[in-house]
């Protein structure tokens, strides 16, 4: 079962800005925790992070529902420069809800000079029926919120010029 999640918003910078930011930028950064979810501290084995087939191993601060460490694995799908990232992540270390995997994809979208929309969509994937409307409403309600907040701290990065640590 899938449940699919989809924010958008539109950022004042230049296209490759808005690409490059999320993926390319400290992880940390970006995913600083909220409720259940805890905060991002760093990720290793990543040395060839932003070329498709990378991977990299994220650790999380300790928190209600993850013991701290090692937490999950990302994978870089794929990567259209300038247009969008499929990443997938996986190999959570605690349970959560059923879910398996989260496929994500950033897109962005060139309106005008320094105008970009981003689409930023997760499909959530999970395999137990029974629990699959918890999953349904934690995808709508918390994740989307989320995934809210995740926009706010990228644009803030995109604004004050963040380094990218990768290639």
């Amino acid at each position: 079962m899938i449940t699919k999640v989809n924010v958008s918003t539109i950022y004042e910078c230049s296209l490759e800005r808005a690409f490059k930011t999320p993926m390319l930028c400290d992880v940390s950064k970006i995913h600083t925790g909220f409720g259940i979810m805890p905060k991002v501290t760093h990720t290793t084995d990543n040395k060839d992070w932003g070329k498709p087939g990378s991977c990299k191993k994220v650790y999380v601060a300790k928190s209600i529902t993850q013991k701290g460490g090692f937490a999950s694995v990302d994978n870089l799908i794929e990567r259209k420069e300038n247009q969008y990232w499929i990443i997938q992540v996986d190999n959570f270390q605690s349970w959560m809800l059923s879910f398996y995997k989260f496929v994500g994809r950033w897109e962005t979208e060139k309106l005008a000079n320094e105008k970009i929309r981003i689409n930023y969509t997760y499909s959530l994937h999970s395999n137990n029926l029974l629990l699959f409307p918890f999953c349904w409403i934690f995808g709508k309600t918390f994740w989307k919120t989320y995934m809210k907040r995740v926009l706010k701290n990228i644009k803030g990065m995109i604004y004050n010029k963040e380094p990218y640590q990768y290639e």
